[in-house]
């Protein structure tokens, strides 16, 4: 069992005391390892309880979030080891594969050398028949503890890798457990209504190998070639270790931020080499394209998600091989393993995409009503059953339930599009299709020439529900023009110098830290309307979403804490910013937490536009190209350089003298920005 870096706040951070060593025996919330950052330090407790079988991790090294620690043996499988290994020399044939709980019990006792003769015979023989019993326990479910909802499998039953056994149930979500390993159901240790948590033992699976057929040729040989007799088993009894997890490592989905996003483009290959934090997968949200990075270095064993696919944070995207613990080579008994799994599910597989292909109609859950999501929340049903709902375009809610606790089967899902299609097609579903928009469908163009389809870009599609929103709130926008002449001639004396570091100093810059100054003043502008209506929520902290224009739409990443930064400061986290969003390696944290936006046109042109409020937003400032313009003095026109302000608002929360207020002051700021230092 591997003990790995909770949450701890921050990206990284850094080793800065081992509080536990090899052999020690810990407790669960046992400290185990010291954790420094530039905010706090961290003691990071044990999640289980049993003896370090190896410690990862070296003093002063840099790991994050899923970074594992330390390597545990639980006790119960310590105490198995130390009576396997003091009763080596007794051992006879008589053992059974129910003392070896686990594969890494197998390879220890495979590796243990007894000094007699005696115990050289006898200890193959106790291994070989040992080699194929795993359990298989619950993992880590996000919750202490759980409700065994269905047991999927039955004793005798063939179970793949991944394959989904047992379904449990926590207030906050519905789970399927995989299993781990490939073989025969055994034993089953639970029953429906239990109540368990991670590290429960849920069956026993017996792994398909070799050791059976090798006994009878064993038996024979055991007086007249005793020397080879040992090398062979035990080259059986490692064939296991390559199909064990200990050299394969997930990928999965980290936090986006939002419930969902889609898979925009695949960056790898099966076979593919992969560096730490090399990208492998683009997905899409309505907020922002993000490059999702490897978390380990190796080889690409299989890809789990395909294009268009909706993930969601821990999905597994790839598997890897990781380079130093996989075996160098498949032994034959892991060669024949490998295609009987992939039998079984055949023909369920192909019945699935026969009837998914007769449906008359697909839609995803993207594209249904926010009734019919609302609805289909409500709806007792597993991940597994969700999925080929979405593929088999169903709506949860019109199927009615025939498993336990009113819960939805698969069997259900397909007698309810059989009997769809031996009705007459009503057609409900253009509908529901155009129900979001709430406009009509469109009329056939084919009488006026026809029309040519070009496909929105996925940034485009996924933000569709979001600008949605903006039908609901009460939009105004007040205009306003600053005067930015003696603020550009002094951005121009500063350029030169900041240019020969590497940054580049727009007036951007300025305008920030002049918004984010006015923001301390008037918090409505930075606040939320609460759900109810009936106040506002005013935030603690400035943090300043930045429209940037990419090639596939724009994106909003967030500028922390403008307020306490220098205008030189802003200037370098801008640049780092923008070229992040065009090269698409934003991170989920860069599109977070906002409570303002300035969307700038910047050199594109025009004189003024009305920006829409980014919901939850309540107000947003739009930033035209700045023009030269006669200004009267009181005696004459002076030639002013001009900039075009647009700030739209949620008039729930801010009335429009409290907006007009705001702009004039900002105008004021960025007259004479010596403004924000009295």
């Amino acid at each position: 069992m591997q003990i790995t870096t909770p949450d701890i706040g921050v990206d990284k951070a850094i080793v800065a005391e081992i509080l536990v060593k090899v052999g020690d025996t810990i407790a669960v919330d046992d400290s185990i390892v010291l954790l420094e950052s530039d905010k706090a330090s961290v003691e990071v407790p044990s999640t289980s309880a049993g003896v370090v079988k190896s410690i990862l991790i070296n003093q002063g090294d840099e790991v994050s979030e899923g970074t594992v620690l330390i390597e545990l043996q639980a006790e119960d499988d310590a105490n198995a080891v130390e009576t396997q290994q003091a009763g080596a020399a007794d051992k006879t044939s008589e053992n059974t594969p129910t003392s070896l709980p686990d594969d890494e019990i197998l390879q220890e006792v495979a590796s243990y050398q007894p000094s007699t003769a005696a115990s050289q015979s006898a200890a193959p023989a106790a291994n070989a028949g040992a080699s194929a019993t795993v359990e298989v326990q619950v993992p880590d479910i996000g919750v202490e503890k759980a409700l065994v909802g269905e047991i999927l499998v039955q004793v005798g039953d063939e179970v793949e890798v991944d394959q989904s056994i047992v379904v449990v149930e926590s207030d906050k979500a519905t789970v399927e457990v995989p299993s781990t390993v490939a073989g025969t159901v055994e034993a089953i240790q639970i029953k429906e209504g239990d109540t368990v948590k991670e590290g429960v033992v849920l069956l026993t699976v017996k792994t398909a190998g070799a050791a059976p057929a090798a006994q009878p040729a064993a038996a024979p040989q055991t007086e007249q070639v005793s020397a080879p007799a040992a090398p062979e088993a035990k080259a059986e009894n490692v064939a296991p270790a390559p199909s064990a997890p200990a050299g394969d490592m997930e990928v999965k989905v980290p936090d986006l931020g939002v419930d969902k996003a889609a898979v925009a483009e695949i960056l790898v290959q099966v076979g593919d080499k992969v560096e730490k934090d090399q990208s492998i997968i683009v997905v899409e949200s309505d907020k922002a394209t993000v490059e999702v990075p490897s978390t380990v270095v190796g080889t690409i064993k299989a890809i789990h998600v395909e294009l268009g696919q909706s993930v969601s944070e821990g999905v597994a995207l790839i598997t890897v091989e990781v380079e130093g613990q996989a075996a160098s080579a498949p032994t034959p008994a892991a060669k024949a393993e490998a295609p009987l799994p992939k039998a079984a599910p055949a023909p369920a597989a192909v019945a699935t995409k026969a009837e998914a292909a007769a449906v008359p109609a697909v839609h995803s859950a993207d594209k249904l009503t926010k009734e019919q999501n609302a609805a289909n929340a409500k709806v007792y049903a597993g991940p597994a059953v969700r999925k080929l709902a979405r593929e088999l375009g169903v709506v949860l809610s019109d199927v009615k339930a025939s498993g336990p606790h009113a819960r939805l089967m698969k069997e259900d899902l397909f007698a309810y599009v059989k009997n769809r299609l031996t009705a007459p097609q009503a057609a409900p579903t253009p509908a529901a299709v155009a129900a979001p928009a709430g406009l009509p469908k469109l009329p056939s163009f084919d009488a006026f020439g026809g029309v040519e389809e070009k496909a929105l870009s996925r940034l485009q599609q996924v933000s569709i529900p979001q600008l949605s929103l903006n039908n609901y709130i009460p939009q105004v926008t007040q205009f306003d023009a600053a005067d930015i002449t003696e603020l550009e001639a002094w951005r121009n004396e500063l350029k030169g110098n900041f240019k020969k570091e590497g940054i580049s100093l727009t007036i951007m810059a300025f305008i920030i830290k002049a918004v984010a100054y006015l923001l301390k003043e008037e918090r409505e502008f930075a606040g939320h309307l609460a759900d109810d209506g009936k106040s506002v929520l005013l935030r603690k902290e400035i943090h300043m979403g930045i429209a940037v224009a990419t090639p596939d739409g724009l994106t909003v990443p967030v500028l922390r804490n403008p307020d306490q930064k220098s205008i030189k400061q802003i200037a370098v986290e801008l640049g780092e910013l923008g070229q992040k969003a065009r090269d698409k390696k934003l991170t989920p944290k860069d599109l977070q937490g906002a409570n303002f936006t300035i969307s700038s046109l910047g050199a594109i042109g025009g004189t003024a536009f009305t920006p829409l409020v980014n919901w939850p937003q309540v107000a947003i400032l739009g930033i035209s190209p700045a023009t030269m313009q006669p200004v009267w003095n009181g005696e004459s026109f002076d030639p002013r350089l001009m900039l075009p302000l647009s700030l739209s608002y949620d008039h729930r929360v801010i009335n429009g003298a409290d907006a007009a207020r705001f702009t004039n002051k900002l105008t004021k700021l960025l007259k004479d920005i010596r403004t924000l230092l009295i």
